[in-house]
Protein backbone atom coordinates (compact mmCIF):
# COMPACT_ATOMS: atom_id res chain seq x y z
CA UNK A 1 0.00 0.00 0.00
CA UNK A 2 2.79 2.45 0.93
CA UNK A 3 4.57 1.63 -2.35
CA UNK A 4 1.43 2.39 -4.33
CA UNK A 5 0.99 5.73 -2.53
CA UNK A 6 4.61 6.72 -3.17
CA UNK A 7 4.34 5.67 -6.80
CA UNK A 8 1.16 7.70 -7.22
CA UNK A 9 2.81 10.73 -5.63
CA UNK A 10 5.81 10.34 -7.91
CA UNK A 11 3.58 10.02 -10.94
CA UNK A 12 1.66 13.15 -9.91
CA UNK A 13 4.90 15.08 -9.55
CA UNK A 14 6.12 13.88 -12.96
CA UNK A 15 2.86 14.93 -14.57
CA UNK A 16 3.28 18.49 -13.26
CA UNK A 17 1.26 18.10 -10.08
CA UNK A 18 2.34 19.83 -6.88
CA UNK A 19 3.23 17.56 -3.96
CA UNK A 20 4.34 19.21 -0.71
CA UNK A 21 3.39 19.08 2.93
CA UNK A 22 3.71 22.42 4.77
CA UNK A 23 3.32 20.80 8.19
CA UNK A 24 6.17 18.31 7.75
CA UNK A 25 8.64 20.93 8.97
CA UNK A 26 7.10 20.71 12.45
CA UNK A 27 7.63 16.96 12.89
CA UNK A 28 9.85 15.91 15.78
CA UNK A 29 12.34 13.45 14.31
CA UNK A 30 15.69 11.93 15.29
CA UNK A 31 18.48 14.35 14.44
CA UNK A 32 20.73 11.45 13.48
CA UNK A 33 19.25 8.72 11.31
CA UNK A 34 15.64 7.57 11.23
CA UNK A 35 13.27 5.72 13.51
CA UNK A 36 10.98 6.43 16.42
CA UNK A 37 11.59 9.22 18.91
CA UNK A 38 12.02 8.08 22.52
CA UNK A 39 12.80 10.08 25.64
CA UNK A 40 16.52 9.47 25.16
CA UNK A 41 16.56 10.25 21.42
CA UNK A 42 18.54 13.28 20.26
CA UNK A 43 15.79 14.89 18.21
CA UNK A 44 15.73 17.94 15.98
CA UNK A 45 13.65 19.69 18.65
CA UNK A 46 16.26 18.99 21.34
CA UNK A 47 19.15 20.14 19.13
CA UNK A 48 17.56 23.44 18.10
CA UNK A 49 16.33 24.12 21.63
CA UNK A 50 19.90 23.59 22.81
CA UNK A 51 21.17 25.93 20.10
CA UNK A 52 18.71 28.61 21.25
CA UNK A 53 20.02 28.29 24.82
CA UNK A 54 23.60 28.41 23.49
CA UNK A 55 22.78 31.55 21.48
CA UNK A 56 21.48 33.26 24.62
CA UNK A 57 24.65 32.29 26.49
CA UNK A 58 26.95 33.51 23.72
CA UNK A 59 25.10 36.80 23.38
CA UNK A 60 24.61 37.74 27.01
CA UNK A 61 27.54 36.06 28.76
CA UNK A 62 30.36 36.02 26.27
CA UNK A 63 29.15 39.11 24.42
CA UNK A 64 29.33 41.23 27.57
CA UNK A 65 32.28 39.52 29.27
CA UNK A 66 34.83 42.19 28.27
CA UNK A 67 32.57 45.07 29.37
CA UNK A 68 34.37 47.54 27.15
CA UNK A 69 33.70 51.24 27.47
CA UNK A 70 33.35 51.29 23.68
CA UNK A 71 31.21 48.18 23.15
CA UNK A 72 31.57 45.82 20.23
CA UNK A 73 28.66 44.46 18.21
CA UNK A 74 27.73 41.61 20.55
CA UNK A 75 28.03 43.79 23.64
CA UNK A 76 25.91 46.49 21.99
CA UNK A 77 23.15 43.99 21.20
CA UNK A 78 23.33 42.53 24.72
CA UNK A 79 23.15 45.98 26.35
CA UNK A 80 20.29 47.01 24.07
CA UNK A 81 18.29 43.89 24.97
CA UNK A 82 19.08 44.35 28.66
CA UNK A 83 17.98 47.98 28.71
CA UNK A 84 14.87 47.26 26.64
CA UNK A 85 13.55 44.51 28.93
CA UNK A 86 14.64 46.25 32.14
CA UNK A 87 12.68 49.38 31.21
CA UNK A 88 9.65 47.25 30.28
CA UNK A 89 9.68 45.49 33.66
CA UNK A 90 10.21 48.74 35.56
CA UNK A 91 7.48 50.64 33.67
CA UNK A 92 4.84 47.91 34.04
CA UNK A 93 5.64 46.29 37.39
CA UNK A 94 7.34 49.17 39.18
CA UNK A 95 10.50 49.05 41.27
CA UNK A 96 9.21 46.01 43.16
CA UNK A 97 9.11 43.99 39.96
CA UNK A 98 12.74 44.65 39.06
CA UNK A 99 13.90 41.77 41.29
CA UNK A 100 12.15 39.38 38.86
CA UNK A 101 13.91 40.92 35.86
CA UNK A 102 16.38 37.99 35.36
CA UNK A 103 13.50 35.53 34.88
CA UNK A 104 11.67 37.77 32.42
CA UNK A 105 14.90 38.57 30.56
CA UNK A 106 15.64 34.85 30.21
CA UNK A 107 12.15 34.20 28.82
CA UNK A 108 12.46 36.95 26.23
CA UNK A 109 15.95 35.98 25.08
CA UNK A 110 15.11 32.29 24.75
CA UNK A 111 11.94 32.96 22.75
CA UNK A 112 13.51 35.55 20.44
CA UNK A 113 16.61 33.40 19.80
CA UNK A 114 14.50 30.28 19.14
CA UNK A 115 12.29 32.28 16.75
CA UNK A 116 15.21 33.75 14.81
CA UNK A 117 17.08 30.43 14.59
CA UNK A 118 13.90 28.87 13.24
CA UNK A 119 14.12 31.16 10.21
CA UNK A 120 17.29 29.41 9.03
CA UNK A 121 16.43 27.08 6.11
CA UNK A 122 15.93 23.43 7.21
CA UNK A 123 15.94 24.55 10.87
CA UNK A 124 13.41 23.46 13.48
CA UNK A 125 11.50 26.09 15.48
CA UNK A 126 10.89 24.95 19.08
CA UNK A 127 8.39 27.75 19.72
CA UNK A 128 6.12 26.39 16.99
CA UNK A 129 5.23 23.48 19.29
CA UNK A 130 2.64 23.77 22.03
CA UNK A 131 4.75 21.42 24.16
CA UNK A 132 7.24 24.28 24.50
CA UNK A 133 4.94 27.29 24.64
CA UNK A 134 2.48 25.65 27.06
CA UNK A 135 5.36 24.83 29.41
CA UNK A 136 6.59 28.44 29.27
CA UNK A 137 3.08 29.80 29.80
CA UNK A 138 2.35 27.43 32.70
CA UNK A 139 5.63 28.39 34.34
CA UNK A 140 4.58 32.05 34.19
CA UNK A 141 1.03 31.28 35.37
CA UNK A 142 2.11 29.19 38.37
CA UNK A 143 4.90 31.62 39.30
CA UNK A 144 2.67 34.70 39.39
CA UNK A 145 -0.16 32.81 41.14
CA UNK A 146 2.07 31.51 43.92
CA UNK A 147 3.78 34.89 44.18
CA UNK A 148 0.41 36.64 44.41
CA UNK A 149 -0.68 34.57 47.40
CA UNK A 150 2.75 34.75 49.06
CA UNK A 151 2.91 38.53 48.72
CA UNK A 152 -0.72 39.40 49.42
CA UNK A 153 -2.33 36.39 51.08
CA UNK A 154 -6.12 36.27 50.72
CA UNK A 155 -6.04 39.85 49.45
CA UNK A 156 -4.84 38.44 46.12
CA UNK A 157 -8.40 37.25 45.54
CA UNK A 158 -9.33 40.91 45.27
CA UNK A 159 -8.04 40.65 41.72
CA UNK A 160 -11.32 38.93 40.82
CA UNK A 161 -13.63 41.26 42.76
CA UNK A 162 -14.47 44.38 40.74
CA UNK A 163 -15.27 46.79 43.56
CA UNK A 164 -15.98 49.66 41.18
CA UNK A 165 -18.90 47.79 39.57
CA UNK A 166 -22.49 47.80 40.92
CA UNK A 167 -22.91 45.31 43.78
CA UNK A 168 -25.41 43.16 41.86
CA UNK A 169 -22.93 42.65 39.00
CA UNK A 170 -19.89 41.89 41.11
CA UNK A 171 -20.52 38.12 41.54
CA UNK A 172 -21.05 37.72 37.80
CA UNK A 173 -17.94 39.72 37.02
CA UNK A 174 -16.00 37.68 39.58
CA UNK A 175 -16.86 34.48 37.72
CA UNK A 176 -15.86 36.06 34.42
CA UNK A 177 -12.59 37.32 35.89
CA UNK A 178 -11.86 33.90 37.37
CA UNK A 179 -12.44 32.16 34.04
CA UNK A 180 -10.35 34.79 32.29
CA UNK A 181 -7.52 34.23 34.78
CA UNK A 182 -7.37 30.46 34.21
CA UNK A 183 -7.55 30.94 30.43
CA UNK A 184 -4.36 33.02 30.54
CA UNK A 185 -1.89 30.15 30.00
CA UNK A 186 -4.00 28.88 27.08
CA UNK A 187 -4.06 32.21 25.24
CA UNK A 188 -0.46 32.94 26.27
CA UNK A 189 0.82 29.72 24.68
CA UNK A 190 -1.46 29.53 21.63
CA UNK A 191 -0.68 33.11 20.59
CA UNK A 192 3.06 32.37 20.35
CA UNK A 193 2.94 28.89 18.81
CA UNK A 194 0.07 29.70 16.46
CA UNK A 195 1.69 32.78 14.94
CA UNK A 196 5.07 31.11 14.50
CA UNK A 197 3.54 27.97 12.99
CA UNK A 198 1.26 29.89 10.63
CA UNK A 199 4.08 32.03 9.23
CA UNK A 200 6.38 29.08 8.60
CA UNK A 201 3.56 27.11 6.96
CA UNK A 202 2.75 29.99 4.57
CA UNK A 203 6.40 30.29 3.55
CA UNK A 204 6.46 26.54 2.87
CA UNK A 205 3.35 26.82 0.70
CA UNK A 206 4.86 29.62 -1.39
CA UNK A 207 8.08 27.62 -1.67
CA UNK A 208 6.08 24.71 -3.08
CA UNK A 209 4.56 26.92 -5.77
CA UNK A 210 8.05 28.14 -6.71
CA UNK A 211 8.54 24.83 -8.52
CA UNK A 212 5.92 25.86 -11.11
CA UNK A 213 7.67 27.89 -13.81
CA UNK A 214 4.65 30.04 -14.67
CA UNK A 215 4.19 31.47 -11.18
CA UNK A 216 7.75 31.02 -9.91
CA UNK A 217 8.68 34.77 -10.00
CA UNK A 218 5.53 35.69 -8.08
CA UNK A 219 6.21 32.93 -5.58
CA UNK A 220 9.79 34.09 -5.00
CA UNK A 221 8.60 37.65 -4.35
CA UNK A 222 5.94 36.31 -1.95
CA UNK A 223 8.53 34.18 -0.11
CA UNK A 224 10.82 37.19 0.26
CA UNK A 225 7.99 39.35 1.59
CA UNK A 226 6.80 36.63 3.99
CA UNK A 227 10.34 36.00 5.20
CA UNK A 228 10.78 39.68 5.99
CA UNK A 229 7.44 39.66 7.80
CA UNK A 230 8.46 36.58 9.79
CA UNK A 231 11.62 38.34 10.96
CA UNK A 232 9.38 41.06 12.38
CA UNK A 233 6.88 38.54 13.79
CA UNK A 234 9.68 36.60 15.50
CA UNK A 235 10.57 39.66 17.54
CA UNK A 236 7.00 40.86 18.08
CA UNK A 237 5.82 37.50 19.43
CA UNK A 238 8.72 37.38 21.89
CA UNK A 239 7.86 40.95 22.91
CA UNK A 240 4.14 40.17 23.33
CA UNK A 241 4.86 37.06 25.42
CA UNK A 242 7.21 39.08 27.62
CA UNK A 243 4.97 42.10 28.08
CA UNK A 244 2.02 39.86 29.01
CA UNK A 245 4.27 38.19 31.57
CA UNK A 246 5.00 41.63 33.01
CA UNK A 247 1.27 42.45 33.14
CA UNK A 248 0.52 39.17 34.96
CA UNK A 249 3.38 39.87 37.36
CA UNK A 250 1.98 43.33 38.08
CA UNK A 251 -1.38 41.76 38.96
CA UNK A 252 0.38 39.45 41.41
CA UNK A 253 2.33 42.27 43.04
CA UNK A 254 -0.49 44.84 43.06
CA UNK A 255 -3.84 42.98 42.83
CA UNK A 256 -5.81 46.03 43.95
CA UNK A 257 -4.66 48.24 41.06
Amino acid sequence: MATDVNAAAGQEAEEGGLVFHPMDQFKVEPFFGDGAVAWYTISNAAVWTGLAVLAVFLLLVLGSSKRSIVPGRLQSVAELAYGFIYKMVEDICGKEGVKYFPYIMTLFMFIVCANFLGLIPTAFTPTSHFAVTVLLALAVFLTVTVLGFVKNGAAFLGLFWVSSAPLALRPILAVIELISYFVRPVSHSIRLAGNVMAGHAVIKVFAGFAAIAVISPVSVVAITAMYGLEVLVSFIQAYVFTILTCVYLKDALHPGH
